[in-house]
């Protein structure tokens, strides 16, 4: 098997330890908003409302914002079980690109009559997205500044080009390394529309204050142990503070079990690791160049992607996508130094003119993994209840489109969105243990097997994608 260029230009052990050595284990986004976050209280008793909100990530601040928008008479409450944004919202790479099926090569492979739509309805999201958030003037160091996909290795050369997406532009190793100076780049390909950097806690943070600026009723500390109801009866979500009775229910619990015991198997927890550089001084971006502070991920099975801060931080992370034999997710996951100096070599791979930069923070986030590696929709109790999960950390913007899918279902609404292939359809589950750990784990080999091999799927890997279980990232 081949290596590829981190394995044959690795950078000197002192090198890692030294950028690690005074590293904090800690999400650099919650920090940095931990000042101005609300706390907003725990559910107290029980109450009756109109509309009721599970999980105070994204999908469900959103969710929770066009319920009220949409109908401003009514009573909306929205329960986190802890606080709203600490998971996978406040914690991950700070992307929010336009693809709402996890890229167009995995909507070609799955639903090749709709993606052309699904790519027009996943740039309409972002626009939309950052229409609201010009609007109403929140602070969440918003930048439309595009993505860069690179080619790190000569057969990945072979691929830039191919998307049918007439807005990307082909970019050769002169003009890539013009864009971001790597050694490692051989060619690009940048999509001008296709991503908007932000802070992702304080998306999380602003979302939540202007929820409740127009009346959601926000309770954090509240998690929900179950949910009741007949099609003809209200909804009954049970907290051990008090129950909540709705006529309409919409779960947006992310990686976390499926209040609806149907979907328990549909998601599984994988955790994904992360690095934050200290700000770079003017020499150091110099050296990088970086002028368009576009997002930027490499074209492998395991890929990398990067960015800059508002303070010019690099965030680095990717890579390792580590699955936990028994599906669970523990906190001790998230403290992972085997795949936080992996990273570390990788970025002085990357670029080693940057040698004795320091990183600052170190964490992970679970991601909420579906067998299609997007987000599906499901629903109970005659359509009163809607659930969506399975954004395969790839939700920032996601999570906008889901919210727009599940407030016109509950409204009974047959629109461009609800009628997508996508949305009608519920992926495979995962199986049950051992099995599901196997399987997992199998896979996970195949792909760092065709990093090794020239981009060359095996059979294992020929026979997901014929079962329609395939990933090509």
């Amino acid at each position: 098997m081949e290596q590829t260029v981190f394995e044959t230009h690795r950078p000197a052990a002192r090198i890692i330890d030294d950028s690690l050595a005074g590293t904090k284990h800690g999400v650099f986004w919650l920090e940095d908003v931990a000042d101005s976050a609300v706390t907003y209280p725990k559910l107290d008793g029980s109450v009756t409302v109109d509309d009721a909100v599970v999980g105070g990530g994204y999908a469900g601040l959103w969710t929770a914002i066009k319920l009220k928008q949409e109908h401003p008479e009514r009573r909306v409450i929205l329960l986190e079980a802890v606080k709203v944004g600490w998971a996978a919202s406040g914690r991950n790479g700070g992307f929010c690109e336009a693809s709402i099926s996890h890229g167009e090569p995995n909507a070609e492979a799955r639903w090749p009559d709709e993606t052309g739509t699904l790519r027009r309805i996943g740039y309409e999201n972002l626009d939309a997205m950052e229409q609201f958030i010009t609007e109403h003037e929140l602070d969440v160091d918003w930048e439309r500044t595009g993505q860069l996909s690179v080619a790190n290795h000569e057969y990945q050369v072979d691929w830039v080009g191919e998307s049918p997406d007439p807005h990307v532009v082909t970019l050769s190793e002169t003009e890539v390394r013009a864009r971001v100076n790597s050694p490692t780049f051989l060619a690009g390909e940048f999509s001008p529309r296709e991503n908007a950097n932000l802070h992702p806690a304080k998306l999380a943070v602003e979302l939540a204050k202007f929820a409740a600026k127009i009346g959601v009723e926000i309770h954090e500390g509240t998690p929900v142990d179950r949910l009741e109801g007949r099609d003809d009866e209200p909804i009954l979500l049970e907290t051990k503070q008090g129950t909540v009775t709705a006529e309409r229910v919409a779960l947006c619990t992310n990686v976390f079990p499926s209040l609806l015991k149907r979907y328990r198997f549909h998601t599984v927890p994988v955790y994904d690791y992360v690095l934050m550089t200290e700000p770079l001084s003017d020499a150091q971006l110099a050296s990088i160049g970086w002028d368009g502070r576009e997002g930027l991920a490499d074209m492998a099975n395991q890929f990398h992607y990067s960015r800059l801060t508002a303070d010019n931080r690099i965030l680095w992370g990717g890579y390792d996508a580590v699955y936990h034999v028994g599906g669970r997710i523990k906190r001790e996951y998230e403290d992972r130094m085997e795949s936080h100096r992996r990273l570390a070599s990788h970025f002085f791979t990357t670029f080693p003119q940057l040698a004795g930069l320091k990183f600052t923070h170190r964490w992970a986030g679970v991601i909420d993994t579906s067998t299609r590696f997007c987000a599906f929709f499901g629903q109970a109790h005659g359509g009163r209840v809607q659930y969506v999960a399975g954004f395969t950390g790839l939700g920032v913007g996601a999570t906008h489109f889901a919210a727009d899918v599940i407030v016109d279902r509950l409204e009974g609404r047959v629109t461009e969105r609800t009628e997508l292939e996508m949305v009608r359809s519920i992926p495979l589950p995962f199986p049950p243990e051992p099995a599901a750990s196997i399987g997992i784990n199998l896979t996970r080999w195949s792909l760092d097997r065709a990093d090794h091999n020239r981009g060359k799927r095996n059979v294992i890997l020929k026979t997901l994608d014929a079962v329609g279980l395939g990933f090509d990232s």
